[in-house]
């Protein structure tokens, strides 16, 4: 019922994006956790998939052997379809055999791509493609991926949901947007990520964090921070 994109950059953050004929995707299938791991549970999903994949990954354990630990374990298995992006070291995916056609993933060095439902491979080819060749942050990345596995394709039953998270260095996503249901989920998400650019992202950078446990409370100065990061983004 979904398809996704888990990536890791050189600054330690994750991404992920998601997109479904399926009400709330982003609600229950992805979780991530700071200098940790990013996954997503999909096809007949898992939910608990998410706190004990992330927990087995901060005890220490390989995406592969946190993975191996979840699948063996659920007698529902193979319905289900799991990749985990750790922090460090390759990313592990799994596609159960009962998942709904076409249904499958890729594994890359610092991304993975994983579907089900879908009008065909060229869906996860077309997404893992368009992430390699553009240019730009994290979040532009994920976007212009999923854009390319919806114009491939996308979920064969059609359009609905989406959502992207960016997990930075703190206990918080640095960006969590989602768009629930829509006729056009990802060209929504896009516009709400640009929106998340005029005060949102520039406001949240101010806020108290693990290196800064108060944050900026004067509010001119907040102010002074959004428009100074506004300027940069118009020059």
């Amino acid at each position: 019922m979904t398809w996704s994109i888990l990536a890791r950059d050189a600054q330690g953050r994750f991404g992920v994006a998601i997109a479904s004929r399926f009400f709330a995707v982003g609600a229950l299938t992805v979780h991530t956790k700071r200098a940790t791991a990013a996954l997503s549970t999909q096809a007949l999903m898992n939910p608990l998939y998410g706190p004990q994949g992330i927990a087995l990954l901060a005890q220490g354990r390989t995406a592969s052997q946190a993975l191996d630990a979840l699948v063996s374990a659920d007698a529902g298995r193979e319905s289900r379809q799991l990749h985990i992006l750790p922090a460090a070291g390759p990313a592990a995916a799994w596609t159960g055999a009962q998942c709904v056609d076409w249904c499958g993933h890729r594994i890359e060095e610092d991304f993975s791509v994983a579907g089900n439902m879908l009008a065909g491979p060229q869906v996860i080819e077309a997404t893992a493609d368009a992430f390699v060749r553009t240019n730009g942050g994290l979040a532009e990345r994920l976007l212009a991926a999923m854009a390319a596995g919806e114009a491939a394709g996308g979920d064969k039953r059609g359009k609905q949901a989406a959502a992207l998270r960016i997990q930075g260095d703190e206990d918080y996503p640095q960006l969590d947007i989602r768009v629930d249901d829509h006729e056009e989920p990802i060209r929504e998400l896009h516009r709400l990520y640009e929106k998340s650019l005029e005060r949102f992202q520039p406001f949240l950078a101010c806020l108290a964090g693990r290196s800064d446990p108060v944050g900026l409370t004067d509010r001119a100065a907040i102010e002074a921070r959004i428009e100074s990061f506004q300027r940069q983004r118009a020059s």
